[in-house]
């Protein structure tokens, strides 16, 4: 600000995942490399604060393979963007979303350019280049823009980066999965052709896939924390965690009750609904659940709810817990996610 140099900011979702954060970092990269005459400094953002990075282990992974270390990357609570935005001095393309959210409103006339993967809520402005391309990976636009560019620009780094990502994605390109499209096949196979050298697709998706499940170096508190929704009504808020361990082993965690303790208080939730998933070796889920709540009657309803649903049955069958605040089941029908729980709870509520 003080240089008033402009700055160019390329920011993916809030969620930062794999795909929004190797969109953005490939992006600004090209961009930078690029530009005609480059008055802008290009900066690619982590749509999260720095805290929240270990909760990305398959991004942590794939960055920390291809030698990226964490401190050379920008978290959005380290950079004003309403200050630049208001000093006239910042343009924002947004990678794998193209809405900002409410408390972002402001930055939305700072919008130059959208590349997303979604169908699109909204026109932008006349000025906006938008690309929204219903494909299995944001990284595919990515590496679509990057391959129309000038030769050599794009590196070996850079490739394995987005050759992970879209892999990621489209479930190493498995039609079964229904995320993979002709563009996302076609851009694997031309970072291949270009860069013989990247990993064969199997292993690459099976080493993304097991750091994504990897919560071993993460804390009960972080655990919680790296997938979750919150429900309200009637005054409460419940947490509802996916969780990717054994039951049993988070429950004989060392000092589980007072994590669980110190993590509802501090945010001011009645309650805690952990879902847990895990996979054999033949990649078939099984899912349990346990349900946490100083409050008995908010437990026994809670409980009740789950083991009387019908919308769906979740075929629950109660398991021993060493804690009486805390219920434990085993989940009989794998196939109820908890996009489909989550409806039952709310009516609890």
């Amino acid at each position: 600000v003080r240089r008033h140099q402009e700055i160019h900011v390329v920011m993916g979702n809030e969620a930062c995942d794999l795909d929004s954060t190797v969109s953005a970092l490939a992006l600004a990269y090209f961009l930078a490399k690029t530009s005609p005459a480059p008055k802008a400094a290009f900066i690619p953002v982590l749509n999260i604060p720095r805290a929240d990075f270990a909760l990305r282990t398959e991004t942590t992974f794939l960055l920390r393979e291809q030698g990226i270390p964490a401190a050379a990357l920008i978290f959005r609570d380290e950079i004003d963007l309403g200050g630049l935005h208001r000093a006239g001095l910042l343009s924002l393309t947004l990678v794998d979303h193209h809405v900002l959210p409410g408390a972002d409103a402001a930055l939305e006339e700072a919008v130059v350019e959208v590349l997303d993967h979604r169908p699109l809520e909204r026109d932008r402005a006349p000025g906006c280049q938008v690309t929204a391309e219903p494909v299995g990976s944001c990284a595919t636009l990515v590496t679509e823009r990057i391959a129309q560019g000038p030769p050599g620009v794009l590196d070996g780094a850079t490739a394995a980066l987005l050759h992970g990502t879209i892999l990621l994605d489209c479930v190493n390109l498995s039609p079964a999965a229904g995320k993979v499209t002709p563009r996302d096949v076609a851009c694997v196979s031309l970072l291949e052709a270009r860069f013989p050298e990247l990993p064969a697709r199997d292993a690459v998706f099976e080493a993304l896939q097991a750091a994504k499940f990897d919560v071993s170096g993460l804390t009960t508190e972080q655990m919680l924390r790296k997938d979750l929704k919150v429900l309200s009504g009637d005054g409460l808020l419940l947490a509802v965690s996916a969780i990717y361990v054994d039951l049993e082993a988070f429950l004989h965690r060392p000092g589980l009750l007072q994590d669980l303790d110190a993590f509802c208080q501090a945010r001011g939730y009645a309650g805690l609904v952990a879902m847990m998933i895990s996979f054999n070796e033949r990649n078939e889920p099984s899912r349990q659940l346990a349900v946490y709540s100083r409050r008995e009657t908010l437990r026994s309803a809670v409980c009740q709810a789950l083991e009387e649903a019908t919308a769906p049955s979740l075929h629950l069958q109660s398991l021993p817990s060493p804690w009486p605040c805390v219920g434990a089941y085993a989940q009989g029908n794998a196939l109820a996610s908890r996009k489909k729980v989550l409806p039952i709870l709310r009516a609890a509520l």
